[in-house]
């Protein structure tokens, strides 16, 4: 395949590595993927491999409808819920499916991270919502977390974990991220007597300096 498909591959080995380091992963779980330059479909990681372990010709290069383009490996199980949030956010890039440990509270309890934290408004764009239950692999579950994730760039998926959705693989990783550490944050704080949420003014005024004016431009 043409080498911007091979750099691809090699960065979501990279990334695959860099989210079972951050514990944001366990064994196998989880998935990554990375929208085709052409728009032609996406790269995913393959099904039970160890992150440890995958090389780049290990990342299966799919089409939207679920065929392989290029791969010798079975791709993970949810390339439906990657397909379906790519089919309707043309915003996102990069697609990041975590198991982490608070996220997962939150999943198995059903409850919203709330937003409460600074960096998670700026990055996510607001509380981090809860889907409705699916099957894991199923359509149905790529289409529940799409609904969760309308103007959001992360998700709790119910009973399951957390989807982070973004313009590139390095920014839906930062999302994930900051989604756990804002998880356990939250827990922390209804021990200490319970979540202060910001306006909806205040909200909207630092999601706009994040995408408009944080950074170096």
């Amino acid at each position: 395949m043409a080498i911007k498909y091979e750099d691809i591959r090699i960065q979501i080995v990279e990334a695959g590595k860099n989210m079972l380091k951050s514990n944001l992963v366990v064994g196998t779980w989880g998935n990554i993927s990375v929208r085709l330059p052409d728009n032609k479909g996406f790269a995913i990681t393959p099904s039970g491999v160890d992150y440890n372990i995958i090389e780049p010709h290990d990342i299966v290069l799919m089409d939207f409808n679920g065929n392989i383009i290029d791969g010798n490996k079975k791709p993970s199980i949810e390339y439906n819920l990657h397909s379906s949030i790519y089919a309707v956010r043309e915003d996102v890039n990069s697609v990041v499916h975590t198991h982490s440990e608070y996220c997962t509270a939150f999943a198995i309890a059903r409850k919203p991270i709330p937003a409460a934290a600074e960096d998670l408004v700026q990055i996510v764009g607001g509380d981090v919502r809860v889907s409705s239950y699916a099957l894991p692999g199923t359509k149905e579950l790529g289409e529940a977390a799409v609904a969760a994730l309308e103007g959001r760039n992360a998700a709790i998926l119910a009973n399951h974990g957390c989807v982070a959705a973004a313009k590139d693989l390095k920014e839906a990783l930062k999302a994930a991220a900051v989604v756990e550490k804002s998880a356990k944050a939250a827990i922390f704080a209804n021990i200490l007597g319970g979540v202060v949420e910001l306006s909806q003014g205040d909200i909207d005024a630092m999601r706009d300096f994040y995408l408009n004016k944080y950074g170096q431009r």
